[in-house]
């Protein structure tokens, strides 16, 4: 038995859905799946919210669902259709630089120098699908294909994990520590680090994954100064956690921050400025990658 609901929505609700979701994936044991798409290219601005259910979505998940897209929801039952598999037919494989990542309902890019990551289709938002994500493997790409190289490595607010995996791809001997203050986020990029046999703990050429608040954990202080950190969170926390990151970068270290709206790029980067940090890019389109440095 599977269950369909789905709702329009704008495309700027779409692009929130992948922070928005955890109030309703807490009431499953088997998370919904969710996934947006545009309908119509002719209306770039009218998308629909798919929300995916093994068992028949309540008020309660209708409720919820609504508060990510206000439209009317449209509950339909899926008579032998496996739930997973349609789920995942939906949701496109993403291309990021070197990096394609995908469900495990396609096939991997096995071409020379393709970097493949597989997330499960209930995780679909953290694929690549939001543009931030997408963003933020790109700008990680630039970085290793302007030869840089990076021994110590934090991803701030990690979610699935595939920031800190992309890193340990480019540079698979460095420290890399990958935190989010959701503790179901961790276990996400636990499994995910699992499938795409990434080894985790704590030295050289491992990822160490940890539930924490920015970078509050005691883990994290010692690993501290990062010559690469990475935070793909929001604007306002990205703003108030300004002095600790910038203090955390090492000199010569390199920051990339996204989670913010074009109109956000010069407050954030403001306050990084503030810090002494230098702005390299301040990132294109309506979903921004801000890359910046800290002098030798």
């Amino acid at each position: 038995m599977s269950w369909r609901v789905t709702l329009p929505c704008t495309k700027a609700e779409a692009e929130r859905i992948a922070d928005s979701g955890d109030e309703l994936f807490a009431l499953h044991d088997t998370p919904p799946v969710l996934s947006a798409d545009e309908p119509d290219e002719d209306k770039p601005e009218e998308w629909r919210l798919r929300a995916y259910f093994e068992e028949q979505p309540t008020t309660q998940d209708l409720i919820l669902l609504r508060k990510l897209a206000p439209g009317e929801p449209v509950v339909e039952h899926l008579d032998e259709e496996d739930w997973v598999t349609m789920s995942q037919a939906g949701i496109e494989p993403i291309r990021a630089g070197r990096f394609f990542v995908h469900t495990p309902h396609y096939l991997a890019d096995e071409d020379d120098g393709v970097i493949d990551f597989t997330v499960e289709a209930g995780l679909a938002f953290g694929t690549g699908q939001h543009a931030t994500t997408k963003g933020c493997l790109e700008a990680i790409d630039k970085l290793g294909a302007e030869g840089l190289h990076f021994s110590n490595v934090a991803d701030i607010g990690t979610g699935t994990g595939l920031l800190a995996f992309a890193a340990h791809r480019l540079w698979p001997e460095a420290k890399i520590v990958a935190s989010d203050i959701d503790p179901v986020a961790v276990e996400v990029a636990e499994q995910n680090a699992s499938l795409n046999a990434i080894p985790t703990g704590e030295g050289s050429g491992h990822v160490l994954l940890l539930t924490a608040a920015g970078l509050g954990h005691s883990l994290i202080a010692n690993l501290k100064p990062f010559d690469l950190l990475i935070a793909n969170i929001l604007a306002g926390p990205l703003i108030d956690l300004a002095p600790g990151f910038a203090a955390a970068l090492a000199p010569g270290g390199t920051m990339i921050l996204s989670g913010l709206l074009d109109e956000q790029a010069e407050r954030v980067a403001a306050a990084y400025e503030a810090e002494g940090l230098e702005v390299v890019d301040l990132g294109t389109g309506e979903w921004r990658v801000l890359r910046l440095a800290r002098s030798a």
